[in-house]
């Protein structure tokens, strides 16, 4: 990388990383990955979504890392659990207990030296249903499809079509009222990362940008809502939603995936 440029900001407020940069959202984000490899045995029915955070917390402090989650805007928990036609920000709860054929998402978000690794993949209790089966690869597909479109070059607005169009494709839809984000040393920070688009529009990809992306993808309609809770957002018309969730960087040809399970985990039917 040209190191006269790493570390500035673009004009549209996305900062410029250097090579050094890229091992610490390594390092992070494979403690996430590597929490979310080791809960996956504890997903079964029966379990209580709590027991599953209870499991995370744990986990964060024993590998050498802080919650990013616990205190971010007064939220009480180390991970985001999201159940059926939950499409983000699920609070974990001991009255939540996992039934057979439940699909989940597990969203964690660790600090390591300063860097955030945040990730987020399915999980399934039980047996799976068709339908939820073909939403889970979908959505997992969508995010790799966005993946492939990271090159320097390249707009944001190529992420977004390439996602939009492989879901819209197998007739599901992409939620809008949520998106990626830009991250390193602070959790949220330009851009947004939207999971729709046009090709060539929204800002030109760098070497050095990092940021996720991580496409919820709805078996019904897009929209959604936020309950009572201020968190947790469902689903308008209770349709399954899923989502997977990488952390990125931008390299000379293509990007780094900081958040790889270490097991190979991060579809649960591979």
């Amino acid at each position: 990388m040209n190191q006269e440029h790493a570390g500035r900001i673009t004009r549209d407020g996305i900062r410029i990383h250097d090579d050094a940069d890229f091992a610490g959202m390594h390092a992070a984000g494979q403690v996430a990955a590597q929490i979310l490899d080791e809960v996956a045995d504890k997903v079964d029915v029966g379990v209580s979504t709590a027991e599953l955070d209870d499991f995370i917390t744990r986990r964060v402090t024993e590998l050498g890392t802080v919650s990013a989650t616990i205190g971010y805007k007064g939220y009480q928990h180390a991970s985001c659990i999201s159940v059926n036609h939950v499409v983000c920000h699920g609070i974990p709860d001991d009255k939540k207990k996992l039934k057979d054929g439940d699909i989940l998402n597990i969203d964690v978000t660790v600090i390591l030296d300063g860097w955030f690794g945040d990730s987020s993949r399915m999980y399934v209790a039980g047996k799976l249903s068709r339908k939820a089966e073909r939403l889970i690869q979908v959505t997992h597909d969508s995010l790799m499809k966005g993946i492939d479109a990271v090159k320097p070059g390249a707009t944001f607005g190529d992420i977004g079509h390439a996602i939009q169009s492989y879901v819209e494709g197998h007739r599901m839809s992409v939620v809008r009222d949520f998106c990626g984000h830009g991250l390193g040393t602070v959790f949220h920070a330009p851009p947004n990362v939207l999971h729709y688009g046009r090709p060539g529009m929204g800002p030109e990809l760098e070497e050095g940008m990092f940021f996720t992306i991580e496409p919820m993808v709805n078996l019904g309609r897009p929209e959604t809502k936020v309950l009572a809770d201020d968190w947790t957002a469902v689903t308008r018309d209770k349709s399954l939603s899923a989502q997977f969730e990488h952390s990125i960087g931008v390299t000379a040809d293509g990007a780094e995936i900081f958040t790889l399970s270490p097991a190979g985990r991060f579809h649960p039917t591979y």
